[in-house]
């Protein structure tokens, strides 16, 4: 790869981010730069929110499982699966259902992206990913499922300074790194207990 990485200045920096109002993916919707979105939650964006209830974007919702597998299925090559997460509800609606050994499944397509965004804690020069607590949820998954994939990372260190066993999404997946060593990160809403 040429050039793998770039400072937080860069374009990218801006949409690598949470979907709240006017931040990060949240602005997305500000550009109609979402058709369709495929998601287990949405959020609170308002744009996105009167969009969606004014027909000009459509949205899937998919149980937050199956969107973890059609990811990986997606990532993985496989076409499609079975489930039972979602049989019976309006998720299957229109979906091809089969019975096996007793018990009924509805049929998921995968998920295959033309672009992935993911956030890693740290990258080597190479592009391979480390996560930290819950990113590593769904970030690997994403990472395999576009064959672009962008990360932003708040540390960027030499090749060989990653244990290999402690690497996360292989730099194979990703073609360009974004360093953002301070991230901003803002809380749809603040709950605290007393």
């Amino acid at each position: 790869m040429n050039k793998l990485y770039a400072s937080a200045e860069s374009a990218l920096e801006g949409i690598i981010r949470d979907g709240i109002d006017g931040f990060g993916l949240g602005q997305l919707p500000t550009t109609r730069q979402i058709r369709k979105m495929i998601s287990s939650y949405v959020g609170e964006n308002k744009e996105f929110e009167r969009q969606y209830l004014a027909g000009e974007l459509e949205l899937e919702f998919t149980p937050q499982g199956n969107l973890a597998e059609k990811l990986r299925a997606g990532g993985a090559g496989i076409p499609a699966f079975f489930t039972r997460t979602g049989y019976g509800t309006i998720v299957a609606e229109g979906k091809p259902t089969q019975e096996f050994d007793g018990e009924w499944y509805v049929m998921e397509r995968s998920l295959k992206a033309d672009v992935s965004l993911v956030k890693a804690w740290k990258a080597d020069t190479a592009g391979n990913l480390v996560y930290r607590m819950t990113a590593r949820n769904f970030n690997p998954m994403v990472a395999a499922a576009a064959p672009i994939c962008v990360a932003e990372v708040e540390e960027v260190v030499e090749l060989g300074e990653l244990d290999p066993d402690q690497i996360h999404t292989p730099g194979i997946y990703v073609k360009r790194l974004v360093h953002n060593p301070h991230p901003e990160k803002r809380i749809e809403q603040r709950t605290v207990s007393r």
